[in-house]
């Protein structure tokens, strides 16, 4: 078997196999049972199918069904894009699309979900008040919007559709955190904290965020408070949303501002005293209760 040098391999298969052929290549021959000669297998190469080509075979049928309905009941979908609710889902789903990216398809559900208890809150207020608002739209990475056909009649009521989203979006993150403690999960627990997060955020006295309307009933002195706050956090973490955030409250807070002497404008915040101090009272308790959320929510490990 060594005799030959580097042909060791060739004599073995030849001695075992006197019937091989030499032009058939050796990946061919296959060991069987111990102590029988080897035997010839057909070889078939393999050829691995591309991932686009097999997820198009897997998805061509679905596809075509869909097309058909789309095409068979096309007046009803038409009729279904123009209700407000649809635009409404619609953009629910493209931000729970967008969260899932980054913390996944639960959690991201369940941000969207406290996002929209917080919005609903500032659309029950303003329906109860009479002025007519829009279903709430949500935007990617900067929440969700509600859009008034007119303002409330002064700063008192604005108050209160302002303090309505925060109100009823930390009762939602409560409830979350209800049913985190008693499920032992840390992910809804997590939730709630974000959930208390996002409203205490809110409640920073920047238009258009919610404490900025809240405090044009206390004094326009706040809004250059929250400025300042939101230029300390911009610094501290940068980021595309601070900074989008911060360039909009400082144009709103200019515009209101040059405003506030105006004829108009004077009428807008004259409001009684007993009235400023509700909305004072409720804005810093609401600060307080939500902090101390957070710090009761707060979890060191990742779920």
């Amino acid at each position: 078997m060594g005799g030959s040098g580097g042909h060791g391999y060739d004599e073995t298969v030849s001695s075992v196999t006197p019937q091989h052929d030499p032009e058939r290549p050796r990946y061919e021959l296959d060991p069987v049972e111990e102590g029988e000669p080897f035997a010839y297998r057909d070889y078939e190469p393999i050829h691995p199918r591309g991932r686009f080509r097999e997820l198009a075979t897997k998805l061509w049928a679905p596809i075509a069904g869909l097309g058909y309905l789309l095409f068979k009941f096309k007046a009803a979908i038409l009729a279904v894009f123009k209700l407000k609710i649809f635009a409404t889902s619609a953009s629910m789903l493209v931000s729970i699309a967008a969260y899932a990216w980054i913390w996944g398809w639960r959690f991201a559900v369940g941000f969207v979900l406290l996002l929209f208890v917080h919005e609903l809150g500032h659309v029950l207020e303003l329906r109860r008040q009479g002025v007519p608002a829009t279903a709430p739209l949500f935007i990617p990475f900067l929440g969700a919007v509600v859009g008034m056909k007119q303002l409330p009649n002064d700063v008192w009521r604005e108050a209160q559709v302002a303090l309505a989203g925060p109100i009823l979006g930390s009762l939602g993150a409560l409830g979350v955190w209800a049913a985190g403690a008693s499920l032992d999960s840390d992910l809804l627990v997590a939730l709630a904290f974000t959930g208390f997060f996002l409203n205490l955020f809110n409640l920073l006295p920047v238009s258009p965020l919610d404490g900025g309307r809240a405090a044009a009933a206390l004094h326009p002195a706040l809004w250059a408070v929250g400025l300042a706050l939101l230029l300390g956090l911009t610094l501290l973490y940068p980021n595309p949303i601070l900074i989008l955030v911060l360039l909009i409250g400082g144009l709103e807070v200019w515009r209101r501002w040059r405003e506030r002497d105006e004829p108009g404008a004077r009428e807008y915040y004259a409001i009684a005293p007993w009235q400023r101090a509700v909305v004072g009272v409720t804005y810093v308790g609401l600060i307080a209760v939500l902090a101390l959320a957070m710090s009761a929510t707060h979890l060191e490990r990742t779920f």
